[in-house]
């Protein structure tokens, strides 16, 4: 492989490490709230469960996405998809907890027994595997091929680098969330951040799609080309940037907010 190929393939993994560790510590922050009300052997059997599943799901998505990934159809999804989860995110995490919390409102909700629990972390974690995959995706899609073979319908180095992105948010979100879930307490304007970056990889596979020679509402070659790349790029470092600078620093956070 050619250098710059290389230098291209690197960076897109390494930003897919810092996407993953953020939304692995958000996917883990969430099971282990959901889990917190049960008994501590029954919450590390959930956790346990939620771990397998997270496994499972993830590389589930995977494979059956790399025989989809040429399927406009299945691109323009996607690309909904991912902008829907980042819109729908930002506007409970800015508007409606904002306007509960004026309101003092305190939701109680009905703790579920031990199954239904791990039911619930089962569904979390298909939504979570989804999440995640399309979004590895839609920034690998638009690497230049290697050249050595496909793995479906993907070829070989793009898989392996959404393939290498899925097992380090598996690792994140089993060794390092307490890291990032403090990290997120500790700047929350970086979970926003985060999923405004997957609205913009949203957009990215939107491009993308637009420029399938099936549609051609974009020229085929505009989604590969060093103008649109350069632009992603510095728009996701300047919402990375904005989303650690704009943040302000909260101190320590409870013992019992952390992920288990």
């Amino acid at each position: 492989m050619e250098l710059s190929l290389l230098l291209e393939y690197g960076w897109v993994l390494l930003l897919l490490i810092a996407l993953e560790g953020l939304l692995a510590a958000d996917n883990a922050l969430v099971l282990a709230i959901m889990v917190k009300h049960l008994p501590e052997e029954q919450r590390k059997k959930a956790l346990f469960y939620g771990l397998a599943g997270a496994f499972v799901f993830r590389f589930g998505s995977l494979f059956a996405i790399s025989f989809l990934v040429d399927v406009w159809q299945v691109q323009a999804i996607g690309a909904l998809y991912l902008l829907f989860i980042a819109i729908n995110h930002i506007f409970r995490k800015t508007l409606v907890k904002k306007g509960e919390e004026e309101a003092g409102i305190k939701k109680d909700k009905k703790k579920s027994g031990f199954w239904m629990t791990v039911f619930k972390v089962e569904l979390a974690d298909i939504a979570f595997a989804v999440d995640s995959i399309l979004a590895a995706v839609a920034l690998a899609v638009a690497l230049p091929d290697t050249g050595l073979g496909h793995i479906g319908g993907l070829d070989s180095g793009k898989f392996l680098v959404i393939f290498a992105g899925g097992m380090i948010g598996l690792i994140i979100m089993r060794f390092a969330a307490n890291f990032f879930v403090d990290l997120l307490h500790k700047r929350p304007g970086l979970e926003i951040a985060a999923f405004g970056i997957v609205g913009w990889v949203g957009v990215k596979l939107a491009v993308y799609t637009m420029s399938h020679p099936a549609l051609a509402i974009l020229p085929e070659g505009f989604a590969k080309s060093p103008e649109w790349k350069i632009t992603f790029y510095v728009v996701l470092i300047l919402i990375a940037l904005g989303g650690w600078f704009l943040s302000k620093e909260k101190k320590e956070m409870p013992v019992e907010e952390k992920a288990s």
